[in-house]
């Protein structure tokens, strides 16, 4: 059974509407753009922290490399549909973060799912412990974020 994402335990959301090149021959919107769906409200929840990714961590000499995705697809949206994508920080590792995402339209839940980045060396992509200020930034938003 699929778990409807929880919206109340979102800090950040992030409006996107549907565009007539990302819907398919079925009428939906295909598969494969949910996660650049995710990949901009990522973008754009370092934003919110303040954070200019990629500059301030490869000014640290590092990078995220996306090593896991997983989506649940719940409903589908359509052209033209507003969205709100939420994302929230689930868990700080020692070099990697996982991002909790739920898709809306309106009050209907349509996709959940969860983004892993670890953080490497930008050259070498050798393991690296996230930096102590992104640690810190993350932790003061998600404690202290308004509600949505």
């Amino acid at each position: 059974m699929t778990a409807i994402p929880n919206r109340a335990a979102f800090t950040f959301f992030h409006p996107l509407r549907v565009r007539w090149a990302e819907v398919d021959p079925q009428g939906i919107v295909f598969n494969g753009h949910y996660l650049t769906y995710a990949d901009v409200a990522i973008t754009e929840y370092f934003r919110a922290l303040g954070i200019a990714y990629p500059a301030d961590l490869q000014r640290d000499g590092g990078d995220f490399f996306a090593v896991k995705t997983l989506l649940e697809y719940l409903a589908p949206a359509r052209f033209d549909d507003e969205l709100s994508i939420g994302i929230r920080v689930a868990r700080l590792g020692r070099s990697s973060l996982s991002f909790s995402m739920g898709i809306w339209r309106a009050e209907q839940a349509l996709t959940s799912g969860e983004v892993v980045y670890a953080h490497a060396d930008s050259h070498s992509r050798m393991s690296r412990p996230l930096p102590v200020w992104l640690l810190e930034q993350v932790r003061a938003y998600e404690h202290c974020a308004p509600p949505h």
